[in-house]
């Protein structure tokens, strides 16, 4: 797993002690095909809801999982875009290897992870609320969409993109009020909100999604929740 720390955020976990946490920049490409050289399958979740350029920066410390602030270069498009195309183009070169040619082309599993509203342009409705959307949403979505539209295109990925909305468990006090609302509107038939999603139900569909070579493409909150699942 790498970071920036590149430290256990749990370090009495169990679970997590078995992680080879590494330090890294992940926009650095050669730092990225390093780390993916002997892999055989990538996760990508890597992102922040309030860039350096939003005006909100200090918001993450409160929103963000791990807490952290961005730094002076932590816009969208480097988080997010960049260092997905990262892992893809590293990938690619991976595939396009002669191990990987005598190995039948086998195709390498790899997850991202979207965003519910990224789809919007998909569901009636959304097209509208994503131009009423504020400009720094704007941005994130862009470079959400931008990685999907790169693994749409990319050769040799089966890649799963998990669009999940509101991410939670019980520790998120600062989300915690307005999971009602999320679900209320998505069970009401709204278009273009999705049912909140447990990180616990994220993460295990992340592991089908790496384990299941029938898991590809969108992968909304129904099929997160169906394939969890498996690995339970």
């Amino acid at each position: 797993a790498v970071s920036r720390r590149g430290e256990n955020p749990k370090p009495d976990s169990e679970e997590l002690c078995q992680v080879n946490w590494v330090q890294g920049d992940a926009t650095n490409a050669k730092t990225v095909d390093q780390v993916l050289k002997d892999s055989d399958a990538a996760v990508h979740a890597i992102g922040l809801l309030f860039d350096v350029d939003s005006g909100l920066a200090n918001l993450n410390k409160i929103v963000s999982g791990s807490g952290s602030i961005p730094g002076e270069s932590s816009t969208y498009d480097a988080i997010t875009r960049t260092t997905a195309f990262n892992v893809i183009s590293s990938i690619e070169k991976k595939q396009n290897s002669i191990g990987n040619i005598l190995n039948k082309n086998k195709l390498y599993p790899f997850c991202f992870v979207s965003a519910a509203e990224a789809g919007w342009p998909d569901v009636p409705f959304g097209n509208t609320v994503d131009k009423l959307a504020p400009g720094w949403l704007n941005k994130y979505l862009t470079a959400k969409r931008s990685v999907e539209s790169r693994l749409a295109e990319s050769k040799g990925l089966r890649s799963a993109i998990f669009r999940p909305s509101l991410i939670w468990d019980w520790t998120k006090f600062d989300v915690l009020p307005v999971i009602p609302v999320f679900n209320a509107a998505a069970a009401l038939g709204v278009p273009f909100v999705d049912k909140t999603v447990r990180i616990e139900t994220l993460a295990d569909a992340i592991v089908a999604g790496i384990e299941g070579d029938d898991v590809e493409g969108v992968q909304r909150v129904g099929e997160m929740e169906d394939i969890s699942k498996r690995v339970r």
